[in-house]
């Protein structure tokens, strides 16, 4: 008998409720996600997604009526212990639908996580620039004007920027809602490719609406309705029909989202 080894988990999720004041906006969630895999997440709106993401990154310290419970642990360590929000997300690339750029240029925007990590040297600092906005799908597009806002850019291309500047972390995670809202398809298509190379190097979880983004990428699925935990399993399972659940089967075939 030959035994599978172990694989290495990011996350683990035991019991995780969150709430924001009497709302509950997730209940009773159970989940692994392991290194070197892409984690996608699907389900309509108000389903929990975004909450989830927030409550891995600790943005319930931002916000008072955000209430987050149960086990959530990032690298077997309880996110809550976390004796540092900064080194906890330094391992943790986020981006989120819309864009949020720093005030700052182009080479700045992406700059500035290497330079918290110590780097100095302007050649290292022009690599990491380089390397990271050309796996966002924005370099040749901004390479002769780094020097400019990022802010002056137009939405797509100031999404990419967050994606780039997400990079620039060398996160263990990397976090991705909606992330192609703003891009165009033959953009999306290229950050996708990236996506699929990146795996090798980080863990990703990808929370989208669009079901055929999730089958194209993600290596498991879970389902999320109203807050609940529906389904989770292999994606190519998932989509051939192997559902478990009918409601799973209904959303992806579109009876409902």
């Amino acid at each position: 008998m030959v035994t599978e080894p172990s694989r290495t988990k990011v996350l683990e999720v035991r019991d995780l409720s969150i709430a924001y004041g009497a709302k509950t906006a997730i209940s009773g969630l159970h989940l692994d996600v392991f290194e070197n895999e892409i984690f996608g997440i699907i389900g309509p709106a108000n389903s929990g997604k975004t909450s989830f993401l927030r409550a891995i990154n600790r943005m319930d310290a931002f916000d008072s009526a955000m209430k987050v419970r149960g086990s959530l642990r990032f690298m077997s360590t309880e996110v809550a212990s976390w004796r540092n929000d900064y080194a906890l997300r330094r391992q943790i690339g986020v981006v989120f639908p819309l864009p949020v750029g720093l005030p700052m240029s182009i080479y700045d925007n992406v700059a500035f996580a290497a330079r918290l990590r110590g780097v100095r040297k302007k050649q290292q600092l022009d690599e990491a620039v380089e390397r990271c906005l050309t796996r966002a799908a924005l370099w040749d597009e901004v390479k002769d004007r780094l020097d400019s806002l990022g802010s002056q850019l137009s939405g797509g291309q100031q999404q990419r920027l967050t994606i780039a500047r997400a990079l620039s972390q060398e996160p263990t995670l990397l976090m991705l809602d909606e992330f192609s809202i703003a891009v165009d398809p033959v953009t999306t298509m290229r950050i996708e490719d990236v996506l699929k190379e990146l795996k090798q190097e980080m863990t990703i979880i990808l929370v989208t609406n669009l079901v055929q983004q999730a089958e194209r990428l993600a290596d498991r699925t879970a389902f999320f309705l109203n807050g609940e935990l529906v389904e989770i399993g292999e994606t190519e399972h998932l989509f051939n029909g192997q559902t478990k659940d009918q409601r799973t089967t209904d959303y992806l075939e579109g009876r409902f989202g």
